[in-house]
């Protein structure tokens, strides 16, 4: 993995797990260290999830599809972890 795919994972990163925060009701207690990690693995879990389903979920760069796909999976990471801590 070169310097410019790593600045983008964590651009895309930061960006869908900044706005899946904001969905989820967990903003205040996030920081952009936080955002960025939730946005990662938002990554991860909605490539996963979007290719499970048939819709494919590759994130590729620095773009609409890959925001998406990012923002989806932090969302379904976030939610998960609600309801693990309950």
């Amino acid at each position: 993995m070169d310097p410019v795919s790593i600045l983008v994972w964590i651009i895309i990163g930061a960006v869908a797990g900044w706005l899946a925060s904001i969905v989820m009701k967990t903003n205040a207690s996030q920081g952009l260290l936080a955002d960025i990690v939730v946005g990662i693995i938002g990554g991860f879990v909605g490539g996963f999830v979007l290719d499970a389903i048939g819709v494919g979920g590759d994130v590729t760069g620095l773009n609409f599809g890959s925001l998406l796909t990012a923002f989806i999976g932090a969302v379904i990471f976030l939610g998960l972890l609600r309801l693990i801590r309950r």
